[in-house]
């Protein structure tokens, strides 16, 4: 199925890939920046035309191609700026699946690397060379890294360039793995083709409404769903400039992601709910009078659970520096669906449902009659677009769920990628679903928990996650929110909560770090009592263990996801950075 490209090329030519895209604007647009990074998230330092872009790719494919075939994996481990883009687009030229990692911080283990690399079966680690010289002392205690090829693309002659030779892709070629885990257990390499990357690029061209004149600034890193789909493929398919800058550059210092948003009059940027938070809580009204929000026009917001809470702070506070309420667009996605599943209209305020809190722990979706229910505010993620289709379905009949429960999401469309690497029987349970009652399929099982009203997804939990305490339903992210309110000491979006057995018992455990500010002055005993009684009075549920940790412990994904099974794996082996902890019938 070849795709008409959007009209921002001015021309209406039929591509099959996102080389097909590249070459073309490499000839008709040569001159034209599509790319920026900001040192520091401050200072531009590089750039890159459509031109340079596509000389440096062809250079660094012309040089894979002299020692490695077609379909063969290279591994792409890259600090901050924008040789990760050259690199990346140089693999898809030369027909090599590229295999994006996070590079390593210094100390840090190289096991996620080690374990992509043997899951992957990659033949060579494309790197820079200040990387390379920083961990060659660890390569030396990883063998397997030690020993495969690596090639160091910034100092590449670009004269390489004439010597590419073109190889035939289609749009059913693999393009790229995108994985999902890897520092435990097993790796899950998404695999994703380019005729998933042109659908879901078309996806969001449609849904956020972009034109040639739709600017970004992206801190995401490249290296996982939301900034390599979202922050470097999706400007080289609508045709407008990106600014990119490090992840560390705004989470040191939020004020640089919204001062480059006023400075380079982006219409486009966005993150997890978390960014929002941060910036709420880190900027102060006399660096917010400095700026100006007005071109922003979508504010995505996805990638984990949205806190209406969230939203309404951040349009309260930066109002007077311009900011709409509609620009805010929650949306939902994966790495299983390329990115997106949904998102809202571009000019619509987004849709928040207070529904009734204890039928949400029976799975039932109740309107909130009365403000003395338990009343738990959910925000809607938009429709679907472009053929994509979901499905809301219970997760143990397979059958599909009325409008008023709350099932598992089963997403189906071309955007949905061809499954795991490697691993078929994995692959056939979660991307080949079909739906009992209907024979519908095949579906994708997102694991994720939700329902459908009016046209609009909601998303409540994670199928895995829930906590099952007497009967009842909770969700983790709800319980971690109370916690982390209940005291100023402890860090917001950095609280884990799950259940574990005791004596064949489910019992509740909490984890939630501590800000580094209130790491010396602590008071365990009144942040512990304030922590309890905040869960008595909101649920009472019995409380088995409180375990606070060091700034920065707290396990996530590369996107920002809490880890849970994974805190409840540390936890149960003692292998925490704790600064205090309470358990049952231990008197504060």
């Amino acid at each position: 199925m070849n795709i008409h490209l959007n009209d921002s090329l001015h021309s209406l030519i039929k591509v099959a890939t996102l080389v097909d895209i590249l070459r073309y604007k490499a000839q008709d647009q040569p001159n034209f920046t599509l790319y920026k990074y900001l040192e520091n998230g401050e200072i531009e330092s590089d750039s890159l035309t459509y031109q340079q872009l596509d000389k440096k790719a062809r250079a660094i494919a012309a040089h894979l191609q002299s020692f490695i075939a077609f379909g063969e994996r290279a591994l792409l481990v890259y600090p901050p700026g924008l040789e990760f883009i050259c690199a990346f687009f140089g693999c898809l030229y030369a027909g090599i699946v590229a295999v994006p990692a996070y590079p390593p911080r210094p100390n840090q283990s190289l096991l996620r690397l080690q374990n992509i690399v043997s899951d992957a079966q990659a033949s060579v680690v494309l790197s820079t060379t200040s990387l390379l010289s920083n961990i060659e002392n660890q390569l030396i205690e990883n063998p397997e890294l030690a020993t495969i090829r690596w090639l160091t693309t910034d100092d590449l002659n670009s004269d390489l360039a004439s010597d590419w030779q073109e190889v035939n892709l289609s749009e059913t070629t693999l393009a790229f793995l995108q994985y999902t885990s890897g520092s435990t257990g097993t790796p899950k390499g998404v695999m994703v083709t380019h005729a998933n990357l042109l659908h879901n690029s078309a996806v969001i061209h449609k849904a956020f409404e972009c034109t040639a004149n739709s600017h970004g600034v992206i801190w995401l890193p490249p290296y996982h769903d939301m900034g390599l789909i979202g922050g470097v493929i999706q400007p080289l398919y609508s045709g407008g400039l990106a600014v990119l800058m490090s992840p560390m550059a705004f989470l040191q210092k939020p004020l640089r992601w919204l001062k480059a948003i006023s400075q380079y009059k982006a219409t486009i940027s966005g993150g997890p709910n978390f960014a929002y938070d941060l910036c709420i809580r880190k900027t102060t009204p006399q660096q917010r009078e400095n700026l100006n929000l007005s071109s922003w026009e979508v504010a995505c917001n996805g990638s984990e659970p949205i806190r209406a809470e969230t939203l309404e702070q951040f349009i309260a506070i930066f109002a007077s520096s311009g900011f709409r309420p509609e620009a805010f667009y929650p949306c939902y996605g994966m790495a299983e669906t390329t990115l997106i599943v949904t998102g809202g209209l571009k000019a619509a305020l987004p849709v928040v449902k207070p529904i009734n809190g204890k039928a949400l722990e029976e799975n039932k979706v109740v309107a909130s009659g009365n403000q003395w229910e338990s009343i738990q505010k959910v925000v809607g993620c938009g429709q679907t677009w472009l053929n994509l289709k979901v499905s809301i379905v219970d997760p143990n009949t397979l059958t599909l769920c009325h409008p008023n429960q709350i099932g598992e999401i089963w997403v189906h469309g071309a955007s949905v990628a061809n499954g795991y690497w490697n691993q078929p029987d994995l692959t056939q349970k979660t991307f080949n679903a079909y739906i009992t009652n209907t024979g519908e399929g095949p579906f994708l099982r997102t694991g994720d928990l939700g329902f459908f009203q009016d046209g609009e997804l909601f998303v409540t939990g994670r199928l895995n996650d829930v906590i099952v305490i007497r009967g009842r339903n909770y969700y983790p992210q709800d319980i971690e929110l109370t916690v982390e309110k209940s005291h100023p000491a402890l860090r917001p979006d950095c609280g884990a909560a799950f259940t574990i057995s005791v004596n064949g018992v489910e019992r509740l455990v909490i984890l939630q770090e501590v800000e580094r500010s209130d790491l010396r002055k602590l008071n365990l005993n009144e942040v512990l009592r304030s922590i309890r009684q905040a869960l008595t009075a909101e649920y009472s549920l019995p409380i088995y263990g409180i375990v606070l940790l060091k700034t920065g412990s707290i396990l996530k994904t590369s996107s920002g996801k809490i880890q849970r099974q994974t805190c409840r794996a540390k936890f149960l082996a003692g292998n925490l950075d704790i600064v205090g902890e309470w358990y049952e019938n231990q008197q504060f």
